[in-house]
C-alpha cells in the first residue's frame, strides 16, 4: 500500500539503513527497492527473532523480489568495527553510499528511579551513539555521491519539559538523534550533504508496537506512512534540501496526498488515531500519560516487593487458583501452550496448557512443545497475574522475556484477563 508513486528518482542509488530487517526501516526499503535501487539492510537479526519476525535475510529476499539489490549485514550499530565492515562491504559491492538511515533505536518509557543504567545505556549507545557513529563512517563516501542524504527516524526538538519530566533519558537518547540532524545539516552543507530528520503523527503498527501493546494496532498508520515520506524528502534536492524536522502527515501533504485514512491499520479508526510522543498537543500529551502511567504502576509494584517482599508458595497458590478458572471455552479461545521459566525467590517452571482439552496448569514443563516460553522475575510473575503488571509493559521494560509464536504470545494478555475474571 503507497499513496506516493515511485519516479525512479533512486535508481542504482545506494540506501544503507540501520535496523531494516522489519517494521519502518524495512518499509523504506522496500519503497526504495521499486525504483531499482541497492539496499544495505544493516540489522542484527540473522536468525529468527523468539518474539518479532523478520532476518536481515528474509528483508533481502523482499527487497530483491521488488527489483532493488540487497546486501544483509550482521550489523549492532553499536560497534564500530561492525559498522565499518558492512559500509566497507556495501562501497565494494555498490561503490559508494548516497543515502544514510538511522532507524534502528531501543525504548524504554520509564521515569528515572524505574531506569536501570543498563536500560539507559543501551538507550544512549543505540540512538544517539549508533547515529552518530553511522554517519561519521558514512560521511566520506557520502561526499563522493552527487545525491547524498542522512535521515534520521527521530522528534522534533520539542523543549516542552512535559517530554523530559515523562520519560528523561529516552528523550535525551532520541534528542541525541535530533541534535545530530541541527549541527551535521549545518556542518555538512559545503559537501551537499542533505540532513534530515522524520517523525510519524501517529502510532505506527510494527510487529514491535504489537507486541508492546497486546497486538491491538487497531488505532496505528501501516509503515507506509512513514516510508512514503521518507521516500518524497529523499527525492529532493540535498542542496537545499537540509534541516528539516519533518512529520509525516505533513510531507505527504506537499506530495499531494489528501486523504490519510487508507493508511490506517483499521479505516474505521481513521479519525480517532493515537498520536506519536513528541508531538506537542494536548491530545498527544494526554495519551502518553495513559502510557507511562502503566510503567509507573509497574515501578510502584517492584518498588514495593523490594521493600515488603512476598509470603512463601505465592506461586503455587497463584497456580492452584488459575487451576479452577480453566475451561474448554478458554482453550478454543486461546489455543497456546504456555511455559514459564520463574526466576528469583521461587525460581522453578510452570505451565498453563490452553490447547487441549478443558486445559491444563501446574509445575514443571507441558507435556507437549509449549508456543511461547516466558521467563521473568517471580515477584513481577505475581503482578502480571494478578493484574498488577500488563505483559506489554514488562515486555518494554526488559522485565519480561518471550520466546516463541509472537502471535501466541500477544494472546497471553487477553488471556490472563479472562483468568482473572473467573
Amino acid at each position: 500500500m503507497s499513496l506516493v508513486a515511485n519516479t525512479g528518482k533512486l535508481a542504482g542509488r545506494t540506501l544503507f539503513i540501520t535496523g531494516a530487517s522489519r517494521g519502518i526501516g524495512k518499509a523504506i526499503a522496500l519503497k526504495a527497492a521499486k525504483d531499482g535501487a541497492n539496499v544495505v539492510i544493516a540489522a542484527k537479526t540473522a536468525e529468527p527473532h523468539p518474539k518479532l519476525p523478520g532476518t536481515i535475510y528474509t528483508a533481502a529476499e523482499e527487497i530483491e523480489a521488488l527489483g532493488g539489490k540487497a546486501l544483509p549485514c550482521i550489523v549492532d550499530v553499536r560497534d564500530e568495527k561492525a559498522v565499518q565492515k558492512a559500509i566497507d562491504e556495501a562501497v565494494k559491492k555498490f561503490n559508494g553510499i548516497d543515502i544514510l538511515i538511522n532507524n534502528a533505536s531501543a525504548i524504554s518509557l520509564t521515569d528515572t528511579a524505574s531506569t536501570d543504567m543498563k536500560r539507559y545505556d543501551l538507550m544512549h549507545s543505540i540512538n544517539t551513539r549508533g547515529t552518530f557513529l553511522a554517519s561519521k563512517l558514512c560521511l566520506p563516501h557520502l561526499k563522493n555521491s552527487s545525491h547524498a542524504h542522512i535521515l534520521n527516524l527521530s522528534p522534533p526538538l520539542n523543549m516542552n519539559p512535559f517530554w523530559f519530566a515523562t520519560h528523561v533519558a529516552y528523550t535525551m537518547a532520541k534528542y541525541g538523534m535530533s541534535m545530530c540532524v541541527l549541527g551535521m545539516s549545518q556542518e555538512f552543507k559545503p559537501f551537499n550533504i542533505g540532513v534530515n530528520a522524520l517523525w510519524p503523527m501517529t502510532a505506527v503498527g510494527t510487529a514491535a508496537i504489537a507486541m508492546l501493546t497486546g497486538g491491538d494496532v487497531s488505532t496505528s498508520r501501516k509503515p507506509e506512512v512513514v516510508s512514503d515520506a521518507a521516500y518524497f524528502m529523499l527525492c529532493q534536492d540535498p542542496k537545499t534540501y537540509t534541516g528539516n524536522f519533518a512529520i509525516d502527515e505533513d510531507v505527504l501533504k506537499k506530495a499531494g496526498v489528501t486523504d490519510l485514512t487508507p493508511y490506517a491499520c483499521d479505516p474505521k479508526n481513521a479519525n480517532n488515531l493515537l498520536l506519536d510522543g513528541f508531538i506537542d498537543s494536548p491530545l498527544a500529551m494526554k495519551q502518553h500519560s495513559v502510557v507511562t502511567a502503566s510503567v509507573r504502576r509497574y515501578h510502584t509494584s517492584a518498588v514495593r516487593y523490594e521493600k515488603e517482599g512476598k509470603p512463601e508458595g505465592q506461586i503455587p497458590t497463584l497456580f492452584a487458583a488459575i487451576g479452577k478458572s480453566l475451561s474448554s471455552d478458554l482453550v478454543k479461545k486461546t489455543q497456546a501452550i504456555y511455559q514459564f521459566n520463574v526466576k528469583g525467590k521461587e525460581e522453578g517452571v510452570w505451565h498453563i496448557d490452553l490447547k487441549n482439552g478443558d486445559g491444563a496448569c501446574g509445575q514443571g514443563e507441558p507435556k507437549n512443545p509449549p508456543d511461547a516460553t516466558l521467563t521473568m522475575d517471580s515477584g513481577n510473575f505475581s503482578d502480571m497475574f494478578a493484574g498488577k503488571l500488563k505483559p506489554a509493559t514488562a515486555f518494554m521494560m526488559g522485565k519480561l522475556k518471550i520466546k516463541g509464536d509472537l502471535q501466541k504470545a500477544m494472546k497471553l494478555e487477553k488471556m490472563m484477563k479472562s483468568l482473572q475474571k473467573k
